[in-house]
Parts: C-alpha cells; structure tokens; sequence
C-alpha cells in the first residue's frame, strides 16, 4: 500500500485536472457568500439560516412516511419528473436468467446476490445484517487481499488496482445462483457482547461480531482473503454530493496532521474508469468510486450479474476457475448493444440514483436538539463529520448547482481504530480507515426500515453504540461523548435524529 503520505496529493495534482486546489467555478462575490455561509456554527439558541433545507432547493417537504427516501427532487423539471420514474421502474425491475422470452430482463447472475437494485437498497433506505434470518440481501461480504507482490503494488500505486479478489471466489460472496448453479456460500455472524461503562456510570453493551463462511460451494477461500461486511447505505442526496467542488473536499485533507489536531483525513484518490484520469472518490464505505453512474455499474455487475459498458463483464463476478458458471448463458440481445443494461438503462438508473431527494429536517427548533447540536460541536463531531458545503456553480443539472446542502461529512477516509478495522485496504484506504458517512436522513431509519442499526457492517443497534464504536482519529471525540452528563448525550442524540 502507498499512502498519500508517500505520494503527496501535490504529485496527483501535477497529473490530474480534477483535483484542484481552488475552486474554479466561482466569481469573487460568489466565494465570498459560500465562505460567509459554510462557517461553521456558533450560535446553538436557534436553527441557522436555510437548515431546514438540508438538501438545497430540492429537499421533500412532503410527509414522513416510509417513504420518506423514495421522493424525486423538488426542484426537477416536468419532463426529468418523468425521466426519474422510468428509472425507478428499472431501479425496482427483476432481472431474471438467460435465456428467458423477456429478452430485455434477462442476463442475471449466473451468481448474484440480488434480482434487482430496489432489493438491496430497500425503500432507498439502509440495509441491515441477518437478524434472526437468513436473509442478507441487504449485506454482503467483500473479499480481498493486500498487494503482495511488486507488480501488484506497483498497480495500486498507480491507481490502477484498489485491491486483489480471492482467485476462486472473486470480489464478493454470492450467495444466490440461478438454475443449475450453486451459491457461493452463507456468510455467519457471531456476536459478542462487550460491557461499556461511562462516565456517570451508565452500562453499555456494544455487540462486537466475527464474520465467517459456511457452505463455501468451490472449495475453500484463499487463506490471503479478507472478509469486509457492507450493508447497503441509503441512496438520498447522491447528486449532491456529486456536486460537491473537489476542491471544498482536499480543502479538508491533512493526511499529515499538519495542525495537529489528532484528524488527518485523506482523499480516496481513484482513476475514472472511462477516462483513465486520476479523479476524487466520493461514494461507497472506502470512498473508493467516483461517480454515481461507476457505482451503479458496480452494484449491476457485483450485486445482479449484469454487464454494463463501464464494466462488461457478462457473467458478473465468476472467475475463471468458476467454469460451470462462464458455460452459462448471457442478457446480451444485438439489437440492444453489446451488454446486458446498456447506455438507456445506465442513463435512467443513475438519474434516478441522482434525483433522490433528502427530507427536510425535523425538530430544528426545540431546546434539546439546539443542546445537542452544541454538543456535537463542541465534542469535536463536525471536525469530520462537515456539517454544510455550496455545491458547483457548473454542475450539469441546474437542480444540483450552486445549493446550499447539509450532509455533515468531509468525505475523506479515516481510521477508525482497531475496533471497526476490517484487515481490508481498498486503493490508499489501509484495514482500518473509511469514509465519513453522510448524517442527513439517519434519523428516519426508523421510519423507512424498520430497524436502527448503524455503522459500516449493522453492529450498533442505536446511535449511542454507533457513537461508542469510534476510535483511532474519532477517539477524542468518542470520550467526549462518553463522558457527557446523561441530558447532554440524550441531547445529542435527539440532533442527530433531526437530521
């Protein structure tokens, strides 16, 4: 692995456009606005100017429901309206297996862990580990090793390579299979309960899991591959966050701890796939893609099996020691173009994924959540988790430029300590570092499904464990917490569920 530390993101930026050091889309009078506007908080006696639209002129103000992560964004024009439902009709669409009479839906797997997109990001919510079934469509495990040898390192230096799949077994654990096939294998949870005390004496239990496979259905795993567990995060603000300048992002990086402050978050610096330009990645628990329509690429050829021009692979993720798997047919129809979900599908997917619009805040204005926003602050929360940015003036869609937007993230990688270390590098993420994950919505996990586990892998059952998990940059912060009079942590609590 080669850190930023040993390439400077001055290198990267002497080869790559897309990482610059100043925002370039920008009047003098603009950045004089956007800098007055992002500062960050220091009056908690009442709501800031526009925080009750967290997601910029498009945020939903419609009612909270289930379905409360499924509204298109409000400031789309009639005709995008439109082009937001056909995608959510190929978002919900089940692929079924080749051949099939429906033609245009066929080309799943041959293994998968899902039949359609809607499956794994259920309601465009949070996915969740098995609990008490053995349903895991909403979680899955990646499987990796570290770069070994020179070459191998070499291309991850390059950014050319994020890691290494098991020779057998591939990037992911596929569980499902169509006809004639066998899964991959069964991922199986233990947990262990590990008592925390705080400082006014109140008793904790965080569950601490061990994750293992069972039924492995091609022999055993390399002994070199590491098991990562994801559940699917939810899919509202995307755009946004696309349109977040990259600028406004490397403006936060100090992989050095330069100001020695104990936060020294680095930029997930990837190449683009259809340019081969060094680009800042943004999406996923590593930050390890950059563009929505990568992602989705990604999750059609990981998760379903289907091929897509970014990533033609038509039996998905089978290797070619999985030959019974590369015997079987594929989705490809001629008169549709070469690959299973071409350009159409791509297109009206990732609009969709674009468009989803985030719910406006909630309780902004009461004495506990005001209390507990000057918590967070002051236990040092916002120093990663960035509560406002000013999306680009030339984003492609007018409904995405120039909003005033509230995800409370940096967007860079950090480690997390050993507690919520996976053994797994991803590109110049080590084992132990992620992305800051984006807040805005995750009070209404609840609401839309059903459940309130957090973090990367579901383990926290709540804030409060979710909150207790951090460690290694996040350390200070997590004491603090820990540290609180009870009202306070309450407080805290109630913020971060208004959001």
């Amino acid at each position: 692995m080669l850190s930023l530390v040993e390439t400077p993101l001055a290198q990267a930026e002497e080869t790559s456009p897309n990482l610059p050091a100043q925002r370039t889309d920008l009047t003098p009078e603009d950045r004089a606005r956007v800098e007055a506007i992002t500062k960050p908080a220091t009056d908690f006696s009442a709501p800031e100017q526009f925080e009750l639209m967290q997601g910029g002129a498009g945020t939903s103000k419609k009612r909270v429901n289930q379905d409360a992560f499924s509204q298109f964004s409000s400031n789309l024009t009639f005709e995008e309206e439109g082009t937001f439902k056909l995608g959510n009709g190929l978002f919900r669409k089940l692929w079924v297996s080749s051949p099939s009479s429906t033609q245009a839906s066929d080309g799943l797997g041959p293994l998968f862990n899902a039949r359609a997109c809607q499956s794994c990001h259920l309601k465009d919510g949070r996915g969740h580990p098995p609990e008490n079934t053995a349903d895991a469509t909403s979680m899955f495990l990646r499987l990796a090793r570290a770069a070994e040898s020179e070459e191998e390192k070499r291309l991850v230096a390059e950014h050319k390579a994020l890691n290494f799949p098991d020779p057998v077994y591939g990037n992911q654990l596929q569980d499902l299979a169509v006809p004639g096939l066998t899964g991959e294998g069964r991922m199986k949870i233990a947990y262990e309960e590990i008592p925390v005390t705080l400082g006014d004496g109140t008793s904790v239990s965080l569950r601490k899991p061990n994750y293992s496979v069972t039924d492995l259905g091609y022999g055993p795993l390399d002994p070199r591959t590491t098991l990562s567990p994801r559940v699917t995060p939810q899919m509202i603000g995307l755009g946004l966050v696309e349109q977040i300048h990259p600028a406004d992002i490397l403006a936060n990086a100090d992989p050095d701890d330069a100001n020695g402050d104990g936060i020294s978050g680095k930029p997930s610096v990837v190449r683009d796939v259809p340019t081969g330009e060094l680009i800042l990645g943004r999406f996923g628990w590593k930050a390890q893609t950059p563009s929505i329509r990568q992602q989705t690429a990604d999750a059609f050829a990981g998760d379903i099996g289907i091929s897509t021009p970014e990533v033609p692979n038509h039996w998905g993720d089978c290797t070619d020691r999985q030959t019974a798997c590369k015997a079987m047919p594929i989705g490809v129809q001629e008169r549709l173009g070469p690959v299973e979900a071409p350009d159409p599908i791509m297109e009206l997917v990732s609009f969709y994924s674009r468009n989803l619009a985030v719910p406006a805040r909630r309780d902004m204005g009461k004495t506990a959540v005001l209390r507990g926003k000057q918590m967070f602050y002051e236990a040092g929360c916002a120093s990663c988790h960035t509560p406002k940015y000013v999306t680009r003036r030339d984003a492609p869609n007018k409904a995405q430029a120039f909003q005033l937007i509230w995800p409370y993230s940096d967007f860079l990688l950090h480690d997390m300590g050993e507690g919520l270390a996976d053994g797994q590098p991803v590109g110049v993420a080590s084992g132990s570092e992620w992305r800051t994950a984006p807040l805005w919505g995750i009070g209404l996990t609840q609401r839309v499904n059903g459940h309130t586990f957090f973090l990367h892998d579901g383990r926290a059952r709540n804030l409060t464990e979710a909150i207790l998990w951090h460690g290694g940059e996040a350390q200070a912060a997590r004491d603090k917490f820990a540290d609180m009079a009870s009202q306070d942590r309450e407080a805290l609590v109630k913020f971060l569920e208004s959001l």
